[in-house]
């Protein structure tokens, strides 16, 4: 597949896989991408999961056209796109390996050997000339590991962009970007904003036209609207005018208090209501729906002295993942003990610039007249 007339994507889909990185679920797969640059000299960029390394080598030798690749360069060390790195090397055997030296201990850690002899080492500002295509490189470092690069064709006036603007998902199905590169954002990058802000002011000093992630399809069109997605997550600001409720619920009191607050949200004129059943539905979903909306409902049970385990879950990744810039209500229920706001709000403490409801709601077993009341007052309170 041509990307530019001297870039071809030699990548591959996965619809093998169930769960990436061993806990998101990608019904529709995932593309493990990579791309080659045929000029004077051909940089090949990235390499595919060994699972596919026969399927790899054979896309490359049709792009090749009987010549031989001169570089391999390696942004990013994780195995679904380190995985065919060897077999890379013994394929092209006077072929070298362009990456930054945290990468080549990382080969050596994985491989056993760092292809001494066979190293061109870079770092930010570095360059590598291919004849009419000039290659800059970009320390991108923790968006999402320590050893990422990226890179820029001046020619062509495309980034590569690492790990960055990928999504979940194969390219032969079609479906929306913004929903499953959301949901791959916070569960993947999402903890790192602060490193993706750094890159998102070198990527404004360059005239960048086309957009090759190493996950997701290549993006050539509207690019104001995906760095802007990408500006708004990683500052950790919502992106969305809308309430999330994440509630676990035993016996039905506490989903039916959360359904509850849901409707006269939605009487009193909330834009969006979003819910989810944290015990059932895909907590990479709930995380996502978390980040991108303003307002956090939390509903759960006393659980032996806690909270219920689902929920301590969710709230524990959302501190891990930097959460922060939102307004946060809590709701609770215990039968003969009523902790579960306290611990809850002693786990958000991790979280920065958190506005908690003055509204708490405490039901006891089940809704009466009480937790009735105070339902209708947080309602009130969230659609100010």
């Amino acid at each position: 597949m041509e990307m530019t007339r001297d870039i071809q994507y030699i990548g591959v889909n996965d619809h093998d896989i169930d769960l990436f990185e061993g806990q998101y679920i990608v019904p529709n797969g995932m593309a493990y991408n990579s791309y080659v640059i045929l000029d004077d000299k051909i940089a090949v960029m990235d390499s595919v999961d060994a699972h596919f390394t026969t399927e790899w080598l054979s896309n490359l030798a049709a792009a090749l056209n009987g010549r031989t690749p001169d570089y391999l360069v390696v942004q990013h060390m994780e195995p679904d796109h380190s995985g065919s790195i060897v077999a890379f090397m013994e394929a092209y055997p006077n072929a070298q390996v362009v990456s930054s030296v945290k990468a080549f201990g990382m080969m050596k850690q994985f491989f056993g050997t760092d292809f001494a002899g066979r190293q061109v080492v870079v770092k930010e500002g570095a360059t590598l000339e291919l004849g009419s295509h000039t290659l800059s490189f970009i320390g991108a470092p923790m968006v999402h590991w320590p050893e990422v690069i990226m890179t820029y064709d001046s020619t062509d006036k495309v980034l590569f962009s690492a790990d960055g603007f990928g999504k979940f998902g194969a390219l032969d199905v079609e479906e929306d970007w913004a929903c499953e590169a959301r949901r791959y954002y916070f569960g993947i990058v999402g903890k790192y904003g602060g490193p993706v802000q750094t890159v998102l002011k070198k990527a404004a000093k360059l005239d960048i036209q086309v957009i090759c992630p190493l996950h997701g399809p290549v993006l050539s069109e509207n690019l104001g609207y995906y760095l802007g997605l990408y500006n708004t997550w990683s500052s950790y600001q919502p992106e969305s005018e809308g309430i999330f409720i994440a509630y676990t619920s035993v016996y039905g009191n506490t989903k039916k208090a959360a359904q509850l607050l849901a409707e006269k949200l939605r009487e009193k004129g909330c834009p969006k209501v979003a819910i989810a059943d944290l015990a059932r539905e895909d907590m990479a979903e709930a995380v996502e729906d978390a980040f991108r909306y303003g307002t956090l409902v939390l509903a759960t049970t006393t659980y032996n002295g806690d909270i219920f385990p689902f929920m301590r879950t969710f709230i524990s990744t959302l501190v891990e993942h930097g959460y922060q810039n939102r307004k946060v209500a809590l709701i609770e229920n215990g039968s003969w003990a009523l902790t579960a706001a306290k611990v809850m709000g002693q786990l958000l403490e991790g979280c920065k610039n958190l506005t908690i409801a003055e509204n708490v709601v405490r039901i006891k077993s089940a809704l009466n007249e009480e937790s009735l009341a105070q339902l209708e007052a947080l309602a009130d309170e969230l659609v100010k």
